[in-house]
């Protein structure tokens, strides 16, 4: 009995090549370390995310973090290997160019984040570390609602680049060898 002996012998052909070029595509993209985006190799088993429950940036750590399903993130300090304790978390506009009336014609938006990694015990095992990010985006006080609009979503992108860094930077953790404590 044969599979696919409903097929014509030109429609077999295309769909065999179709599975060969996908299953290539598969082989090239394990081959070359492509993994999929927040799939961080966190040297540890759980860790407790100190931000305040408000706080979209740690919202966002805490369920990509979850997601990569290969450490669990904790609710209380007491249950976690180790901490991410949030220092501080600045969010600012400021305004860059001004036209010859005084009107704003530019700002920067910048987003940072201070935070270190450590044990229930004191052993740190990242420093304070600071991240910080800006965006420039022009302002036309006609178009007030989609200016509104592009800053809210510049700050959300920043939001996610500034977690794909953190990740990064819990992955680079040796934890065989501690900073401080």
């Amino acid at each position: 009995m044969r599979l696919f002996s409903h097929l014509p012998a030109r429609a077999l052909s295309r769909a065999l090549s179709r599975a060969l070029l996908g299953a290539l595509c598969l082989v090239i993209l394990t081959g070359c370390g492509w993994k999929l985006r927040g799939d961080a190799n966190i040297p540890f088993e759980s860790i407790y995310i100190g931000f305040a429950n408000s706080s979209l940036l740690g919202n966002e750590l805490k369920r990509t973090v979850r997601s990569s399903g290969k450490i669990r993130v904790v609710d209380a300090a007491k249950d976690a290997e180790v901490l991410l304790t949030p220092i501080a978390e600045p969010r600012d506009k400021l305004a860059l160019s001004t036209n010859s009336a005084g009107q704003i014609r530019e700002y920067q938006l910048r987003l940072g984040l201070t935070f270190r990694v450590h044990d229930a015990k004191g052993t740190v095992y990242l420093p304070d570390t600071t991240i910080s990010l800006t965006r420039d985006v022009s302002f036309n006080e006609t178009q007030i609602l989609a200016k509104e609009y592009e800053e809210a979503l510049l700050y959300r992108d920043m939001q996610t680049d500034m977690v794909q860094q953190v990740l990064r930077r819990l992955a680079a953790i040796d934890r065989s060898k501690p900073v401080g404590g």
